[in-house]
């Protein structure tokens, strides 16, 4: 799996792979993403901060798309829970998808692993990478434990009124701080 950063010129193409998750929610019965979040708007934000990149197989195949955000993200802001974290040393994986023509191949995974490899060999300065998830959404939250990040805390109508999301944290291989003391 690589990782390219994305240009304007896949502004489309981002869409349509977040559009196609979007779908895929929906055929789950999953909430999340229906309506106007991710919008293009926020897409093109992404590409312009830097955050915004494809996902890509072996074969060179464009099979995802991933927002990598640096802190501080405020949509954390009204978390109830702890982080294992305190210091805004971190990274935010937002807004995922893998087409669905390329489903059932293990590329989530692969995605998720190229991510914190890349991080972890890359960044020294990263103490943790911090992801969110929606309530109903088991097929994310599954993957999110099986890359062994922490449940750490719930936000509420971040994306939409009524929402609630999960929120995890995974420590890199060489966190510089110590745990908050409780």
């Amino acid at each position: 799996m690589q990782l390219t950063k994305a240009t304007i010129a896949d502004l489309d193409n981002i869409v349509a792979i977040l559009s196609d998750g979007r779908d895929q929610l929906a055929e789950k019965g999953v909430d999340q993403w229906q309506g106007d979040y991710p919008s293009a708007d926020q897409i093109t934000d992404d590409i312009n901060h830097g955050f915004a990149y494809l996902a890509h197989a072996d074969d060179n195949q464009t099979v995802g798309a991933i927002a990598i955000v640096t802190a501080p993200d405020h949509s954390y802001d009204t978390m109830t829970g702890d982080w294992l974290n305190h210091n805004d040393n971190y990274l935010v994986i937002h807004r995922v998808a893998i087409h669905s023509n390329h489903g059932g191949k293990g590329y989530a995974t692969q995605l998720f692993e190229s991510v914190i490899s890349h991080v972890e060999a890359n960044h020294p300065e990263i103490d943790s990478i911090r992801i969110d998830t929606h309530a109903d959404n088991k097929a994310m939250q599954h993957l999110i434990d099986k890359m062994n990040f922490t449940k750490v805390g719930e936000i509420y109508g971040v994306y939409h009124k009524d929402d609630i999301s999960y929120v995890y944290e995974r420590l890199t291989s060489n966190p510089k701080t110590m745990p908050h003391a409780s």
